[in-house]
């Protein structure tokens, strides 16, 4: 038992301080996009985006959260908070198919764009 403790608290300090030194070297990229969608196609647009991240998450390790949120009251207002590991994997994100078909897919629904640069106030918090 005391072994099974030992290591996990091991294995959980090389994980606190893997995470916090990542943290600290300010490697790790946050930002929000604010999007205004057309809403005469809004579906369509919904659904190229849902590809675009499921995809995203699945294949590319640098990118660590993409998360997607509609205004209640206006639907055609999204916010996206996008986290990846570092601005590399932010550019190579960018160039992917995935993204590329999004991007151009949806060029005529995206009635506007703001992408807001973003310091996480908890580095080291895990979105789950």
């Amino acid at each position: 038992m005391k072994e099974r403790i030992g290591l996990l608290t091991a294995i959980a300090f090389a994980f606190l301080l893997t995470t916090t030194t990542f943290a600290q070297e300010g490697k790790q990229m946050t930002r929000l996009a604010r999007l205004v969608i057309d809403s005469t196609q809004l579906e369509s647009y919904r659904a190229f985006l849902k590809e675009e991240i499921e995809t995203s998450l699945r294949v590319e390790p640098g990118v660590l959260t993409l998360y997607a949120v509609a205004e209640k009251n206006k639907p055609t207002h999204i916010t996206i908070l996008e986290i990846y590991a570092n601005e590399e994997a932010y550019k190579k994100h960018i160039q992917t198919p995935h993204f590329l078909k999004y991007k151009n897919g949806t060029k005529d629904m995206v009635k506007s764009l703001e992408l807001i640069e973003a310091d996480p106030l908890i580095p080291t918090m895990k979105v789950k």
